[in-house]
């Protein structure tokens, strides 16, 4: 017999793997740990699976995802008319900030309110119920609908539901400017607190604000905030105008960076994590591709962002090849989209494999040119001082070669773990600026990933470096 489950409950179910698999209902939207739930390329709010079918019934399950595709119509009419939003740079940490209007940043959902309706930064609507909007100003405010520290993940569950849900009286819409005021900051903050001050409403207040008074100020509410689970700082420049772009008149203050990413793919966990996501594979905007393994709950793992979602990371610094050090999961963004990188269609994993197979498949083709002499002169001097593949092999290129023709060198490497029940190869082509790193079972054809850098010399360097760390586990070079 059909039945549901209450916000937050899970239930295991029998399928076909030795472990049940958990059905769950956060805030309205309903997961599964099962593979065919997982591997679907769909927003985890649009899956739906056997297990949940059987659950909660056919008609139930029809009637939630129709729902959802309604919602997405309308959101998708709406994303032609993207409100123009104020963006923030990070602080470089040489400016003075003295005098400048400080405020918490806060971990929820961007949101316009156009005086009518709540939207995105990419114009998708969230559907608030009538007694959540009622009495708000019917002119634009900028604001972040906000569950509470540490609960983006919510708050993100909660507002993009389409029923106008009761979930919704867990969210304070936190206003934090008036757009359309052609005032200084300090007239429009006065303007906001005098509609919304002293609990004027129900469900929304304004973002208290306060004067920066030096560095050591600055230092201090940073490691506040931080204490208590926030996120960073906000600061506003005096006077400074409601303009639309990324402004230097706004700057975001953090311990760590951030920054975005998009997901290349899925990399299976081992031991505890062993049949649920161990990493991410993820590009920046600028063609860098890299892992990010850590910050992950449970959950997230069971149900990992789906290859193609922008997900925002925290890391230290960047390397000087240009790589974040000790990336960290933060959050899906789905309020954010960006074009495709530089270079990042061929740095997705299926795609390296097939330029990978192409680059050999032509070398081979190249190779098999040259021993064919085009005329009988050139066929003479060929016989006359052949060349064997004993002489080619009697010269391998080294990684120390490699480095030393960082002006342009290429290089290849290849190498074996052969011990028990593992037989691993692992094999790395340094080419310009970047290098290629395959490797997978000895016979297969393997995975292949390649990563850009600044420039020859780094991707050179780089690939030593991984050289090292191979052949400390045990990596036996082959001719």
């Amino acid at each position: 017999m059909a039945r549901d489950l209450a916000d937050g409950e899970s239930v295991e179910v029998q399928g076909s793997a030795r472990s049940p698999y958990v059905l769950t209902n956060t805030g309205g939207v309903y997961s599964c740990t099962c593979p065919a739930w997982r591997m679907q390329s769909l927003p985890i709010e649009q899956r739906t699976c056997k297990h949940l079918r059987k659950l909660r019934g056919d008609a139930a399950e029809q009637a939630r995802l129709g729902a959802g595709v309604a919602l997405r119509a309308r959101t998708s009419e709406a994303s032609a008319n993207k409100p123009p939003v104020l963006l923030a740079h990070s602080w470089d940490t040489d400016q003075d900030l003295t005098g400048w209007w400080m405020s918490e940043k806060l971990d929820g959902v961007r949101a316009w309110w156009d005086g009518e309706r709540f939207v995105s930064r990419l114009g998708n609507e969230y559907l608030a119920p009538a007694w959540f909007v009622k009495e708000l100003p019917p002119e634009p405010l900028d604001g972040e609908l906000w569950v509470g520290r540490g609960e983006f993940q919510r708050t993100v569950s909660i507002v993009r539901r389409g029923d106008r849900s009761k979930h919704w009286e867990q969210i304070q819409f936190r206003v934090f400017d008036a757009p359309r005021r052609d005032d200084g900051f300090e007239a429009r903050l006065a303007y906001l607190e005098s509609l919304l001050g002293d609990g004027a409403h129900p469900h929304a207040g304004v973002v208290p604000h306060h004067a920066c008074e030096g560095l050591d100020h600055l230092r201090e509410e940073l490691a506040r905030v931080e204490g208590l689970g926030g996120e960073g700082l906000m600061l506003r420049q005096p006077a400074s105008k409601y303009e639309a772009g990324r402004s230097t008149t706004l700057l975001k203050v953090k311990s760590f960076f951030d920054a975005e990413a998009r997901v290349l793919d899925h990399v299976a966990g081992r031991g505890r994590h062993k049949g649920r996501l161990g990493s991410l594979r993820v590009v920046t905007r600028d063609g860098v591709e890299f892992s990010v393994g850590t910050g992950f709950s449970d959950k997230q793992r069971e149900a990992p962002p789906p290859v193609g979602a922008i997900v925002t990371f925290r890391y230290q610094e960047l390397t000087k090849a240009g790589v974040p050090r000790f990336p960290s999961f933060l959050r899906v963004r789905p309020d954010t989209e960006w074009e495709q990188a530089p270079g990042e269609a061929r740095t997705t994993g299926a795609e390296s494999k097939r330029k990978a197979k192409t680059k050999t498949k032509a070398s081979g083709t190249k190779a098999k040119a040259k021993a064919k002499p085009k005329t009988k002169a050139s066929a003479t001097k060929a016989k006359a001082k052949p060349k064997t593949k004993a002489k080619a092999k009697a010269k391998p290129k080294t990684a120390t070669s490699t480095a030393a023709k960082a002006g342009g060198a290429s290089g290849r490497r290849y190498f074996e773990f052969v011990e028990g029940s593992s037989s691993k190869f692992w094999e790395i082509t340094v080419a310009g600026s970047e290098h290629t790193v395959r490797y997978g079972r000895i016979g297969s054809d393997g995975r292949a990933l390649t990563k850009s850098f600044a420039s020859p010399a780094a991707a050179a360097a780089d690939a030593e470096t991984l050289i090292g760390k191979k052949t400390a586990k045990g990596y036996v070079e082959q001719g």
